[in-house]
C-alpha cells in the first residue's frame, strides 16, 4: 500500500469498518473462532474456510462489533487474507507488529489491542482447524471433535 497521510488513513479505515457485517449471517466455514477485547469492548468472530487440499485459508469473514479500529483492522486483513490466501504458517508468522503497520501505525499505536485483535482471532481459528484435522486424521468423527470442543470449552 501508498503512504498515505494520516487524514486519508483515518477516512480509509473508517470506511473499512463500515464493510464489516455485524449481526448479519455469515456462513461458518469451517471453523469458527470469537475473540474479545474486554477494555473496549470489541467482540470479532472469525468464520474460516480452508483449501480441503492443503494447509491454506481459501475465505475468511469477520463479523463483530466494537469500536472503528478493531472493526477496521478485521476488514483490512480480511480483504488482504482473501487476495493472497496464506497458508497456515504465514498466517502464524504474520506478526503484530506487521498488523500495526498494515492499519497504519500512526493510529495503531494508541490501541494495539483493538489494531490486533481480529489477526490473533483469525490465528486461533488456524489453531483450532489444524486441531481439527489432526484429530480427522486420528480418526475421530466430525461429531467427536465437535464434543471434545464443547467439552474444552466448558472447563474454561
Amino acid at each position: 500500500m501508498t503512504e498515505m497521510d494520516r487524514e486519508t488513513r483515518i477516512a480509509w479505515l473508517v470506511d473499512h469498518a463500515k464493510r464489516l457485517p455485524d449481526r448479519e449471517s455469515v456462513s461458518d466455514g469451517d471453523i469458527r473462532a470469537t475473540g474479545g477485547n474486554p477494555g473496549c469492548g470489541d467482540s470479532i468472530t472469525v468464520h474460516l474456510q480452508a483449501d480441503p487440499a492443503e494447509d491454506r485459508v481459501a475465505v475468511v469473514r469477520f463479523e463483530g462489533v466494537g469500536c472503528t479500529l478493531s472493526r477496521a483492522a478485521a476488514a483490512v486483513l480480511a480483504e488482504r487474507t482473501n487476495l493472497h490466501r496464506p497458508t497456515f504458517a504465514e498466517v502464524e508468522r504474520f506478526s503484530d507488529e506487521a498488523m500495526m503497520e498494515l492499519v497504519g501505525r500512526d493510529v495503531a499505536d494508541a490501541r494495539p489491542r483493538c489494531a490486533t485483535l481480529a489477526l490473533g482471532t483469525l490465528k486461533t481459528a488456524v489453531k483450532l482447524l489444524r486441531m481439527d484435522r489432526k484429530l480427522k486424521a486420528a480418526g475421530h468423527s466430525a461429531a467427536e471433535i465437535a464434543a471434545l470442543r464443547e467439552a474444552i470449552t466448558a472447563r474454561t
